[in-house]
């Protein structure tokens, strides 16, 4: 039996809700690696909806579910997404849930620093969600985060606060804004602290038990690999690693523990923010696509921009994470257009290439290089084998991978979990 990773394949919003919802059936733990609860996913399970952002998506199922040493978390997000689905009937306590003692806090602070930013920054502003993740992660990298294992030792503090503070009132006063109210914080603190430490762990310590018991751990990414602070698009990136091999570090467990790399690939592509986006259709056939996709953020609600299929995106995010075989997802809203598009390469300065050039003045220059397909008229919505699909559209999935050099694992037709065509079983490789 295999581990499974899940990642997005392309800028995020590919529909790994779903997948992970139905290998997390399968699963004994899954495992949230990285991000933050900038991270939307969407879980329909009969006849209910859950909208997860930073709780692993497992935790419907009643998995063991854990937040691992690699995400940012916001104490007060955790305390409201865990009130929400436990409204749903949702089943959450120290026995199927744990985060990592390790694990930096999201304070105000970072959101209030996010939002100054984002305001200041005019036209060159990067689309972040306002969270407060990029300055969390900031704090972490600079050595002054407050973490959860922090919070049992809240009278100790204030060298720490100290320095935060310091690093974080000259920023402000640059902004016009007042210094921190450090009594404010800690009181904030000591309020939240009780209830994030009673998940508190050494979950390294748990995991490698699980792992060492022959249970099958599933690995859950947010954003997608465009999205990666060094690979993506910078600078309209997250800041975080979104890539494979940030499991391993980002849950205490070695890189051997990845395991099968499941790629998840939406059959056409979405982005939300700002940045570059070759394939973007701003016209028509964009809007078709958004309205039969309901392509709106579900974090923030934002409208996704949409376009054909990258298979220069795909293949070149495929490689740099070590993708095993992709869910291809949303297969459904191409269902009816009379010609589809794959875009194959690029145009940039009479020079084509296949892959996406580094500098973002670059990318945002290049020219997609599209083949053509005839679409079908039969629907895929619901398909559960490769009979129920159009010819056509088998023809698609097949072309899409001998392009992105990857081979198609799932092939998800809707959002309902059973809606899946299995083609090679990621926890059986």
């Amino acid at each position: 039996m295999a581990n499974v990773t899940v990642i997005g394949a392309q800028w995020g919003d590919e529909g790994k809700g779903k997948i992970v919802d139905w290998l997390a059936s399968r699963a004994d733990a899954v495992v949230r690696f990285q991000g933050g609860h900038n991270a939307g996913h969407t879980l329909v399970v009969g006849d209910v909806t859950y909208k997860l952002s930073l709780l692993p998506s497992g935790i419907v199922t009643g998995t063991l579910s854990i937040i691992g040493n690699g995400v940012v978390l916001d104490p007060w997000a955790l305390k409201a997404e865990v009130e929400k689905l436990t409204a749903q009937g949702v089943t959450i306590n120290p026995e199927n849930f744990a985060i990592a003692d390790n694990c930096p806090l999201i304070l105000p602070l970072h959101r209030d620093l996010d939002g100054l930013r984002e305001t200041a920054a005019g036209a060159g502003k990067i689309g972040t969600t306002g969270r407060g993740i990029g300055p969390a992660y900031e704090d972490k990298v600079g050595r002054r985060a407050i973490r959860v294992c922090d919070l049992a030792h809240l009278d100790s503090l204030d060298p720490q606060i100290d320095r935060l503070c310091a690093h974080h009132n000259a920023l402000r006063a640059g902004f016009g804004e007042e210094p921190v109210d450090r009594e404010k914080l800690l009181a904030d603190l000591r309020e939240i602290a009780p209830y994030v430490l009673q998940f508190a762990q050494p979950v390294w310590k748990r995991l490698n038990k699980v792992r060492k018991a022959g249970a099958k751990i599933l690995f859950e990414g947010a954003q997608g690999v465009l999205l990666d602070v060094d690979h993506g698009t910078y600078p309209f990136v997250t800041s975080s690693n979104t890539v494979s091999g940030t499991a391993a570090s980002g849950s205490g467990l070695g890189p051997a523990a990845s395991g099968f790399v499941l790629g998840i690939v939406k059959a056409y592509t979405t982005r939300v923010g700002s940045g570059p986006f070759p394939t973007e259709l701003d016209d028509a056939t964009g809007q078709k696509l958004g309205e039969r996709g309901h392509e709106f953020g579900t974090v923030t609600g934002r409208k996704r921009r949409c376009g054909w299929f990258d298979a220069v995106l795909v293949r070149q995010a495929c490689a740099i994470s070590g993708v095993t075989g992709i869910a291809l997802t949303k297969l459904d809203v191409l269902d009816g257009f009379d010609t589809v598009r794959i875009c194959t390469g690029y145009r940039l300065d009479g020079k084509i290439l296949d892959y996406l050039p580094s500098h973002a003045q670059e990318q945002a220059r290049v020219e997609p290089i599209y083949e053509e397909f005839e679409g079908w008229s039969g629907t895929t919505a619901g398909a559960r084998s490769w009979a129920d699909l159009p010819a056509q559209a088998v023809k698609y999935i097949q072309r899409v991978q001998e392009l992105i050099e990857t081979p198609v694992a799932l092939v998800s037709t809707s959002p309902e979990r059973e809606d899946t065509i299995l083609v090679r079983d990621p926890f059986m490789d």
